[in-house]
Order: C-alpha cells, then sequence, then structure tokens
C-alpha cells in the first residue's frame, strides 16, 4: 500500500494545479468574449465593404485595379500562418500547422519562389521543428490583435504584389464558426479576384438601380479595394485568436474537470493506505501489550 503521507502530498499538489487550470479556464473565457465581440463588428463591416465594392460592379463600370489583376503566371508566393504565442490551448496550433505543411509542400514543388511568414511563438517552434525556413515572424499578436499592426503587415504585402515581388499569398488560420466549430482552413487573399459577386444579384427583379458616385467610382475603388484587402486580413487575425481562446478555455475546462478526478481517485487510495496504517499501528500496540502480559 502507498504511503499515506506521499498520497496526501500529491493531492495537495493536484489541488494546487487545478486552482491554476480553473483559474486561466476563467481567464480564457473573459478573453473570448472581448475577441469575439471584436470578431463580430470586423464581420459587419467586412460585410458592408463588401457591398460597396459590389454597388461598383453593378454600375457597369469598367474598373481596374492591380490588386483585382489575375497574374498570368504566378512565380512568386508567400504563406502566413497564424499561430498562438502561448501554449495550453488543446490541438489549436497542431491543427493549424497540420493545415499548413501540405500547402507549403505542394507549393514548393510547383512553384520556383515560395516564402513562408509565421505569426505566434508556437507556430515558430513548429515550423523551425518541421525544418521548414521562415521570412519573417511577427510575434507581437496576442488575444487582441490591433489592426494598426495588422494594418503594417498588410501594407508590406500590397506593395510586394503591386510592384511584382508577390504573386499570390495565401494565409493559414483558424475560422471561428462558433464556439463548438473551428475550423483550420487555408484562404486565398491576394489576387483579391473580380469585383463580381452576390452583390450583382441584388436587383432580382429586374429592377435596375442607379448610383451615383462622388467625387468619383474611380477615386472610391483606389481607397475600397485596399482596404477590404486589409480588413480580410484583419478579420483572419480576429478568427484566429478567438479560436485561441476558445481552444484555451475547453483545454483547461477539461483539465480541471481531470484533476478533480485524480483527486477523487487519490483520496480514496489515501484513505485506504491511512486505514491499513492505523491498523497495523493498533496491532503493533495490541501484540506489545500481549508481550508485556506474557
Amino acid at each position: 500500500m502507498a504511503n499515506a503521507r506521499a498520497l496526501d502530498k500529491r493531492r495537495k499538489s493536484i489541488r494546487n494545479i487545478r486552482k491554476i487550470t480553473r483559474t486561466m479556464e476563467l481567464i480564457a473565457t473573459a478573453r473570448y468574449k472581448k475577441a469575439m465581440d471584436r470578431a463580430q463588428a470586423a464581420t459587419a463591416y467586412t460585410e458592408q465593404i463588401t457591398k460597396i465594392v459590389g454597388r461598383l460592379a453593378a454600375a457597369g463600370l469598367d474598373v481596374q485595379h492591380p490588386l483585382l489583376e489575375q497574374r498570368d503566371e504566378i512565380k512568386n508566393a508567400r504563406v502566413l500562418v497564424l499561430t498562438s504565442n502561448r501554449g495550453l490551448c488543446g490541438g489549436y496550433n497542431g491543427a493549424v500547422l497540420r493545415e499548413a505543411m501540405p500547402l507549403i509542400k505542394e507549393m514548393k514543388a510547383s512553384l520556383p519562389n515560395v516564402a513562408v511568414d509565421v505569426s505566434g511563438k508556437r507556430g515558430a517552434d513548429g515550423l523551425a521543428f518541421r525544418k521548414v525556413a521562415t521570412d519573417e515572424k511577427h510575434l507581437n499578436f496576442e488575444d487582441q490583435p490591433a489592426y494598426a499592426d495588422v494594418e503594417k503587415i498588410a501594407d508590406s504585402y500590397l506593395s510586394r504584389y503591386i510592384t511584382g515581388e508577390l504573386d499570390r499569398l495565401d494565409v493559414v488560420y483558424t475560422k471561428f464558426i462558433s464556439t463548438s466549430k473551428q475550423v483550420a482552413t487555408v484562404e486565398t487573399l491576394l489576387p483579391l479576384g473580380s469585383l463580381g459577386g452576390e452583390e450583382q444579384q441584388e436587383d432580382v427583379g429586374g429592377t435596375s438601380v442607379e448610383y451615383e458616385f462622388l467625387p468619383s467610382a474611380e477615386s472610391i475603388l483606389e481607397e475600397v479595394v485596399p482596404t477590404s484587402f486589409k480588413v480580410r486580413l484583419f478579420k483572419c487575425f480576429l478568427d484566429a485568436a478567438v479560436s485561441e481562446q476558445v481552444a484555451r478555455m475547453i483545454a483547461m475546462k477539461g483539465a480541471t474537470e481531470n484533476a478533480g478526478d485524480m483527486i477523487k481517485q487519490l483520496s480514496m487510495t489515501y484513505n485506504r493506505a491511512r486505514q491499513s496504517q492505523i491498523t497495523g499501528e493498533i496491532m503493533e500496540i495490541i501484540g506489545g501489550v500481549e508481550a508485556l502480559e506474557g
């Protein structure tokens, strides 16, 4: 039978761990709610930007922009992998890396120049462990990524795309669908594609709507198209942040429950060991008394 003192010491240590995991679960829950509010607000903004772009297309204008041009030949591509800076979030980072690795291998096999960028220390370490060289590392993003920081990254990609240094940009991140469902996915952000879309189908009844653009549709396009890319990239960062907090919340909740189960088992074992120890001590006393009486 195990030593009762050792069991009690182990039980106390697990109780301390349970306090830590419970606290981390509560913190992750609070951060998740804040991150989800920001993501929902960004979703609404993204939809409005998409509507404006769709209306430009529906106006029948022959609009052109470098970001909308499809490259005949893709030579330079980049993959941006969004992970977390901290661990203890279950399989969150592993799922992103499992989604990224086949894409990186496929692109390197078919394209002459492929660079890999990563956001998050865990992703940087994971790619290094898998012997994937990374070009740019962004390690300053936490549970509330700032638009200004994402905009700097977006401006860098935009300038490279316009000058021809970049032909394609893929982002690997965890898309937030609901609290119970987050999916590691790949999204191609550059080129942006055509201005067409669902917005062109607004007038189902056949009535055409004319829009008046001030100062001009072209000047609005110059602002809307780059902003559309920046907002989409920012939405990827926000989705990744929300998904990370959900994963950490679930992982810490599971750890807390497992710690509780271990404490129950150790308590039962401790009680048996203590009972056995007391019984042994009583038997020793009885034996000593009998020896004295004899």
